[in-house]
């Protein structure tokens, strides 16, 4: 199987003030090793493109995605596909890539987005993909607000529905930190919850199938005790197998 990973990387820079003195520090980040290594040890071949390539990485047309059995976002917003250079600094005409997505998915493909502080609607709605052309595409309903729910002292997730996705997983799962809060359209399934809210939704559009996973598959919402849970990678492998649509 072979899967196409966007996101889930980062720069931070630091200030550090001492007395009077000031220095700075940076520093890049991949959240999503862990993860693509878990995926890697069961077969998969997984082709990665961190945040800052995906004006250059991601394709432009729904044809060029069809050699993927499923397409996973994570935490990086809608901004990043929509606002590539020529069209932001240039004004120049491109195509759409979340576009070229939703119409690879309508067609017989397949799409997972994981959550996050820049995932679904995000941390001072910046994430903005109840905005983009995955509106119709993700499962799910997004808010137009910050859609964040920070729970520090934990939330347990509890599995609701059995499917062949999580038939084998325990009911109730490691604790979570926080999630993106949405609903579940019709003709949906919500396989698991956290307290009132959907964790994991899963749909059809058009000949394809979607999945949205509410929260993180890195810290810091997902915390050490869900990340080395024995059912983490079973849990991901269940899920793209049903994505793709293989037995």
């Amino acid at each position: 199987m072979k899967i196409l990973f966007i996101g889930e990387s980062w720069f931070t820079y630091s200030v550090h003030q001492k007395g009077f003195d000031v220095f700075h520090t940076s520093e890049y980040v991949e959240g999503g090793t862990n993860f693509i290594n878990q995926l890697e040890k069961q077969g998969m071949q997984v082709d990665y493109v961190p945040a800052h390539k995906i004006e250059a990485e991601v394709p432009d047309e729904a044809s060029d995605y069809k050699k993927y059995d499923a397409v996973i976002i994570s935490d990086v917003g809608a901004n990043s596909f929509l606002l590539g250079r020529k069209t932001f600094n240039q004004s120049k005409i491109v195509p759409n890539k979340l576009q070229a997505i939703s119409n690879y998915v309508e067609d017989g493909g397949s799409l997972l987005m994981v959550g996050g502080y820049m995932s679904f609607t995000g941390i001072d709605a910046k994430a903005r993909f109840g905005q983009s052309p995955l509106k119709d595409c993700l499962p799910v309903i997004m808010p137009n607000f910050d859609d964040r729910v920070e729970i520090p002292e934990g939330i347990v997730p509890v599995k609701t529905e059995e499917h062949e996705i999580t038939n084998s997983l325990d009911k109730e799962w490691p604790n979570l930190l926080g999630y993106n809060q949405f609903s579940a359209k019709e003709n949906t399934k919500t396989l698991a919850t956290v307290g009132k809210d959907p964790l994991l939704v899963i749909g059809e559009f058009g000949k394809g199938r979607t999945a949205a996973f509410a929260s993180d598959l890195a810290p810091h919402w997902a915390p050490p005790e869900f990340v080395d849970w024995k059912d983490y990678p079973k849990l991901w492998k269940q899920l793209i197998i049903w994505l793709s649509n293989r037995d």
